[in-house]
């Protein structure tokens, strides 16, 4: 059994922060397991590449329960280093300040904005941001996409929804977050991804001999004795093995993968547990409270020849209010700047989609394990439109979208409309319309939600309750879900875990 001072668990976002600031410390051990590989080749580093890795070995290819009337859905989330910061489409957008204040005054103090402030600020390095409110030299290289070289779809939509009246800001995750903006990508100056794995864990691992990264490496359980979380057990390269903590444990394997570990072990809902035939350990609501942002898409056909995206797919983001907004923008919308697969017909060799995706949604859903087997998929339900509000919102904004596409602004690309298509035009035909397409944003949250009270898995130092020596440190603490790409938000949680662990460093 080797031994080391702190053990993580999952070489995504939060693992890779975590791996390279506890390893500051040279008095620290520190090991950071990862189930998948590197994630060398073009891929991995090609801002445009990104759809090809869903799917790809770099996923570990989840699927849902039927979600409202679309049936199970497919649900990527990164097996590679970097995790899910290696394989999305690399959007840098911050919450509302509104949401984090929220968190700290459901029972989390510490996260209110003021209090991530400065873990957002250290995470990223963002040229020209706003005085006080963006870092300028953290790891992580985020900036809009040039003018230059804006696809013409984006340019479209953007010019579209600011004569519709919408508003406009320069910085989503500046002073004013709400409207239409060129938001932050996290993709460098050179036009190359800008990672967890190549921003934090790379240089770290080139540098520190006190830290070990084990790729190939899947975790198969927490040990724990007396109430102590005091190592791992672990698969690597077909080998069983055990790693001790003499410091602590820390499980960034995200929103999906850290509630089935922490179930796996006996730490989850007793009766579940019981039935599958695993022995609770300490009885919580792990796996309670999943939030995602579904995503309803039009989708058209062009008849002028459009140029590939250089960057992302997507370029621009709209953060709007419906009707039914409370202190928060509760929509984005956005383009998908390829052609999309729609029922029926044929992909058209131009075109792309309009996206309105749910930022605020009402509905909540569960993780919970099939069977107590390993290699048994997690059975993940984001209960999708269970909260009629969310329909109506999606309705809000597609009708947006829709609006956007049928102005003058995308007239000289000689568009035709595949999805809905004309027939659907009435609220009743477009709402059994959202319920039959609905889809994900791919933003699982709060599964392992932080805070006090019965619904609660951490503490608001991140330590899951009912135990010494195990914390959890990415997406499934959040109390609620921000309005926003989570990604920006996962590194600064991160930041601030490895604070809250060796704050000496």
């Amino acid at each position: 059994m080797s031994s080391h001072d702190y053990i993580i668990i999952g070489g995504g976002t939060a693992g890779c922060v975590l791996a390279a600031r506890l390893s500051q410390d040279p008095a620290a051990q520190v090991l950071l397991l990862e189930a998948g590989g590197p994630a060398d080749g073009e891929a991995f580093t090609g801002p445009a590449a990104w759809p090809g890795l869903i799917g790809s070995p770099a996923d570990w290819g989840d699927h849902t329960t039927p979600q409202a009337d679309a049936g199970p859905l497919a649900y990527p989330r990164g097996r590679v280093l970097g995790g899910s910061g290696t394989i999305n489409a690399m959007a840098h957008v911050r919450g509302h300040r509104t949401v984090y204040d929220e968190w700290t005054a459901g029972g989390a103090p510490g996260w209110g904005h003021a209090d991530l402030l400065p873990y957002f600020r250290r995470s990223e390095r963002r040229a020209g941001g706003s005085p006080g409110e963006r870092g300028d030299d953290g790891p992580v290289e985020v900036g809009p996409v040039p003018e230059q070289v804006r696809h013409p779809v984006a340019r479209a939509l953007a010019d579209a929804l600011v004569a519709a009246g919408h508003p406009v800001t320069a910085d989503l995750s500046g002073s004013c977050q709400e409207g239409v903006c060129w938001a932050d990508l996290a993709i460098t100056a050179s036009g190359r991804r800008a990672g967890p794995a190549t921003a934090y864990l790379a240089p770290a691992m080139a540098e520190r001999r006190n830290l070990q990264v084990w790729t190939g490496c899947r975790v198969t359980g927490l040990i724990i004795r007396h109430r102590r979380c005091a190592g791992v057990s672990y698969v690597h390269d077909g080998t069983a093995g055990e790693a001790r903590a003499d410091g602590e444990v820390i499980v960034c394997a995200g929103a999906i993968g850290s509630p089935r570990l922490l179930m796996l072990s006996g730490i989850g809902p007793a009766d579940h547990l019981k039935a599958l035939g695993i022995d609770p350990v300490v009885n919580l609501p792990v796996g309670e409270n999943l939030q995602d942002h579904p995503v309803v898409r039009a989708a058209y056909r062009s008849a002028v020849p459009l140029p590939p995206s250089t960057r992302n797919h997507g370029e621009v983001y709209a953060a709007l209010r419906s009707p039914l907004a409370a202190a928060v923008p509760d929509l984005h919308l956005f383009p998908v700047l390829l052609p999309v697969a729609v029922p029926g017909q044929q992909v058209p060799p131009s075109g792309f989609a309009l996206v309105a995706a749910l930022m605020t949604p009402d509905s909540r859903g569960t993780i919970r394990l099939s069977s107590a087997d390993l290699d048994a998929p997690p059975r993940i339900d984001p209960g999708f439109l269970r909260d009629g509000r969310d329909t109506e919102r999606l309705l809000t904004g597609l009708a947006m979208a829709r609006h956007a596409a049928a102005g003058r602004a995308f007239a000289h690309l000689g568009i035709a409309e595949m999805a809905p298509g004309p027939g659907v035009q009435d609220a009743a035909g477009v709402r059994a319309w959202i319920r039959q397409s609905v889809g994900s944003y791919y933003h699982p949250a709060g599964t392992c939600r932080m805070g006090t009270g019965p619904d609660t898995v951490t503490d608001s130092r991140l330590r899951v309750y009912g135990l010494t020596g195990l914390r959890v440190a990415d997406a499934s603490v959040m109390p609620v879900i921000p309005n926003a790409c989570p990604h920006a938000t996962v590194l600064a949680i991160a930041e601030r875990a490895a604070d809250l662990i060796a704050p000496h460093f």
